[in-house]
């Protein structure tokens, strides 16, 4: 399953405020509070924040990804955003972040869940790639833009 699979221009808010690291999880849940698959929106909720109590999600290199395992959604949902100013988020490099996921999937979905981190953490990796995601006004850009860069790793 690819990141380009899984997400649509719906669930990709570009430039969007935020005053703190809840502020923009808040933000996010609500981004995708229509999504199909979530079957219980405060049980995801909760899924979300009590794993950000454990860890901080913020990745480093000005990225956050705030994620749960949860029988709160049937399936992987993803969401993207860019933030018009940076937040600070606990990131593991002490970096305020401005690009933003967010992942829940189903319990039962451990490998799945694991993969899409991986390709979340690869699709970022290089600068020029999060470059392009700050710089765009362009939602239908964002997942061209994930299509391209999924092209250059096989499925894992």
């Amino acid at each position: 399953m690819k990141l380009s699979d899984i997400i649509s221009e719906k669930y990709i808010a570009l430039g969007i405020e935020a005053k703190s690291k809840g502020d923009v999880i808040d933000k996010m849940l609500a981004l995708i509070a229509t999504h199909p698959s979530i079957e219980d929106a405060g049980k995801l909720r909760d899924a979300v924040w009590k794993r950000e109590k454990e860890m901080s999600t913020g990745i480093g290199k000005k990225v956050a990804l705030p994620h749960a395992k949860t029988n709160a959604v049937t399936a992987p949902i993803l969401a993207f955003a860019t933030l018009k100013k940076e937040v600070e988020f606990e990131s593991i490099d002490e970096e305020p972040v401005n690009i933003v996921f967010l992942l829940a999937t189903p319990e039962t979905m451990l490998t799945q869940h694991l993969k899409l981190l991986s390709r979340i953490s690869r699709l970022v990796a290089t600068e020029a790639v999060r470059e392009k995601l700050v710089s765009t006004s362009d939602t239908a850009e964002v997942i061209a833009l994930f299509q391209e860069e999924e092209k250059a790793y096989p499925e894992i």
